[in-house]
């Protein structure tokens, strides 16, 4: 038996069977010690991945009603949602991207612009990782500019002498993947950590404006921007080649490989307008106020304005893409089901599996009951409890999935909000964003695993430069949200 399997299907049972024979968390509530030992096995089982993550995220389906902690008609309602439905309209714009090769074509346009030197190649791909993983998955964007990479990167090598690129190749390919995962953090729909938090914090202040795709982007934008300068500015001083060494590439190296793709096609254009158009959407469906300056929410037409979210821009959107016709065949629509069911149903049932584990804390008063332990945390300078925050999430994501963290810790600290007064925003953004941060590892994310895939990269060289890059972006987040956030969320500190 595996170590992982021991922990997940024997230790940790013991462990929980022991928790309800003689421990008694709150003699008045049963409901807390009971949905303890769910989230114990929930938890565990996600970190070893001992069990599918969907599977796992089935749990609560059937522990919550059989121990009397919520019954199975609300367990089952917490895992459709208007944040799935946005999370399914956006990925499924992002699925027509791909069909019709246009996030290959954007790349190529990003890099013919960039430049052929050192620190212009590195950044070309990392500002073509960081947009287009701002709308589709990373790991798809990932995926997408390895190959463009590692064409490169053998002509580099070619050129200079077999192996002398080694060096500058690997902050290239380290580039490509932290850049995506930092582009994930600037739009709700970038990475699905920032969905969890918008459903969380619903669930657990419903009466509180929900969180919406613009004013994510007003704060989230600059803040990952700001770290994906830091990381080009890391990366290209760390492994910048030699003067010695560089040979000037074909300054047409890019613009060859995109005259290639020949000219933009009917098909592409139609994705490119409806991708525009969603974004634009997006961004101004509320309004937005710059100071006393105010640009009305076009969702302000409609009678029923507070009817209308995110999600339903990302349905309404998707849906065209199954009715325009392709030029290319006739029968054929921009987007089919063939395509479309390469959802990631997984994410889905995460998704929902976290929804169900947040409601289940919050009926149960298992989150009240943490908050009210961790409430010694609220004498501490905001600064330190943001910074302390975001160094938990940063490095405990290094070793579990960066969603299923995030749904395991947001419900606590949404309970230390209401039992410090300190505000759940303060506490749970920067959170959220730090489940992004995971640079050391390749199990961490996806695109470190498909980078590291390369054999161009050693673990040791990952850690090192991760190691400080997830430090310096730990004090970003707590200096952007103790400065910059509390503007943007209206948090009174």
């Amino acid at each position: 038996m595996k170590v992982k399997e021991l922990i997940s299907f024997v230790i940790t049972p013991v462990i929980i069977v022991g928790i309800l024979l003689f421990v008694d968390l709150d003699p008045n509530n049963p409901k807390v010690t009971y949905t303890f030992c769910i989230a114990l096995l929930m938890a565990v089982w996600w970190i070893t991945e001992a069990v599918l993550l969907a599977i796992t995220s089935l749990l609560p389906v059937a522990l919550f009603p059989l121990f009397g902690v919520m019954d199975n008609k609300t367990v089952s309602s917490a895992y459709f949602n208007d944040v799935i439905f946005l999370f399914m309209g956006g990925f499924l714009v992002a699925l027509a991207m791909e069909k019709w090769n246009l996030h290959r074509r954007i790349a190529l346009k990003i890099l013919s612009m960039t430049g052929v030197k050192p620190a212009n190649i590195l950044a070309g791909f990392m500002v073509s990782s960081f947009f287009l993983s701002m709308w589709i998955s990373n790991t798809a964007t990932t995926m997408m500019m390895l190959p463009i990479a590692m064409s490169i990167i053998k002509q580099l090598d070619e050129m200079m002498n077999h192996g002398k690129a080694s060096r500058f190749s690997i902050g290239l390919l380290l580039g490509i993947a932290y850049s995506a995962s930092a582009g994930g953090m600037a739009t709700l729909v970038g990475t699905p950590p920032n969905l969890s938090f918008v459903r969380i914090y619903e669930i657990y202040f419903p009466e509180a404006l929900s969180i919406a795709f613009s004013q994510w982007l007003i704060f989230a934008l600059p803040v990952s921007l700001i770290i994906a300068f830091i990381i080009w500015i890391v990366l290209y001083f760390s492994y910048k080649p030699r003067k010695s060494e560089w040979i000037q590439i074909p300054k047409n190296i890019f613009s060859s490989q995109l005259k290639s793709l020949g000219p933009i096609t009917h098909e592409e254009k139609w994705v490119l307008s409806i991708f525009s158009l969603l974004a634009f959407l997006w961004i101004f469906r509320v309004d937005l106020a710059f100071g006393n300056f105010i640009v009305p929410g076009w969702s302000g037409l409609f009678p029923k304005s507070s009817y209308i979210n995110d999600g339903t821009i990302a349905i309404t959107m998707s849906i065209f893409l199954f009715i325009i016709p392709a030029k290319r065949h006739k029968s054929e629509k921009l987007l089919d089901w063939q395509t479309a069911v390469k959802l990631p149903w997984q994410i889905l049932l995460l998704f929902g599996g976290g929804f169900a584990l947040a409601t289940g804390l919050k009926e149960s008063g298992l989150s009240l009951w943490f908050g009210e332990r961790l409430s010694s945390v609220a004498t501490l300078h905001p600064m330190w409890i943001i910074l302390i925050i975001s160094l938990v999430i940063t490095f405990l994501t290094e070793l579990t999935s960066n969603t299923a963290t995030t749904e395991m810790i947001l419900p606590i600290l949404a309970g230390l909000s209401i039992t410090s007064g300190i505000h759940p925003l303060f506490l749970m953004v920067p959170a959220t964003l730090s489940a992004s941060m995971a640079f050391m590892m390749p199990v961490a994310t996806p695109p470190n695993a498909i980078v590291f895939g390369s054999g161009r990269i050693t673990i040791g060289l990952m850690a090192r430069t991760g190691l400080l890059i997830n430090l310096i972006g730990a004090v970003i987040i707590m200096l952007m949200m103790y400065f910059y956030g509390n503007l943007i969320f209206g948090i009174q500190l």
